[in-house]
């Protein structure tokens, strides 16, 4: 049997890759199309992947948003250009005429970074800190995906009731303080109108009170986001990941808001290890898995 296709669907990017034995062997990667309009995500679909069709046999698709039988929505749908309900396992079959599974990008990589585990672990989670904020779970040695296929949007619980507007609409979500967007957003009081969360980490390097600030409340964020996750599902580990999880000092600063927490809401935190292939090779390993 020929190998498998596998394609990631960020906020800011999209890369294929044809995966086999978990192994990525030809990997190409575009900009996500900064628009609402369907028809420039068809576009750039067909344009990626149109390469690679005569060496696939089957398609596996990790994307950010929820994934409900085979449809694209967004909680928060500035994420994907304001793109929503979006046919994305439709549109794939139309291009590859292939078989497709979609699931949701950090469900994806949450599976991949389970397969890297050497302990006996039956329940952990990854969570993605990036353009937005989500995670992905494992229970009981299966991913979590739920009946919506919602499951694992930690990025969207409340991290503060009077905190801003979250692009989901809430006010105070995890995401809303914790995330790229929001870091960039917050800098913007004191580095100007142009601000990226980019910015903000090179003036936290530089030791800048502002900048530490946001970075601390971010990282203070998430620390009490992984609380509550070992609360309700007792996992045993967390898998930090995404450009800012993975940004230098953040982990260590998560561990340190971690650590003020009573024991019992108290779990193993690390980088994620399959880095920024971890939704490719996740949707991989979970399409061969339930076919």
């Amino acid at each position: 049997m020929k190998p498998c296709l596998a394609v990631d669907i960020g906020g800011t990017k999209i890369a294929a890759a044809i995966i086999d034995s978990g192994k990525v062997l030809r990997r190409q990667q575009i900009a996500t199309p900064s628009s609402s309009q369907p028809e420039e995500m068809d576009k750039a679909l067909e344009e990626l992947l149109t390469p690679f069709l005569d060496d696939i046999s089957t398609v596996a698709v990790a994307s950010t948003g929820i994934i409900n039988d085979g449809v694209l929505t967004a909680l928060n749908p500035l994420n994907l250009g304001g793109l929503n309900n979006y046919p994305l396992r439709a549109v794939i079959e139309k291009i590859t005429k292939k078989p497709t599974t979609v699931i949701n990008d950090a469900q994806a990589a949450a599976w991949a970074e389970y397969q890297t585990l050497e302990l006996n672990m039956a329940n952990m989670a990854f969570i993605t800190v990036s353009t937005g904020v989500g995670a992905g779970v494992v229970i009981n040695d299966d991913l979590l995906i739920g009946t919506n296929g919602i499951a694992g949007h930690a990025g969207h619980t409340l991290a503060d009731p009077n905190g801003p507007i979250c692009g989901c609409g809430r006010r105070g979500c995890v995401e809303s303080i914790a995330s790229g967007t929001a870091i960039g957003q917050a800098g913007k009081t004191y580095f100007g109108d142009d601000c990226t969360g980019e910015m903000v980490f090179k003036h936290f390097s530089q030791n800048d009170p502002n900048a530490t600030d946001i970075v601390n409340g971010s990282a203070k964020a998430v620390a009490n986001l992984i609380a509550d996750l070992k609360m309700v599902l007792d996992i045993e580990l967390v898998a930090l990941g995404g450009s800012v999880g993975l940004a230098p000092h953040y982990l260590e600063l998560v561990q340190h808001y971690l650590a003020q927490q009573p024991s019992p809401y108290q779990t193993k935190v690390q980088h994620a290890r399959c880095g920024a292939d971890a939704g490719l090779i996740g949707v991989a390993h979970w399409a061969n898995k339930i076919r």
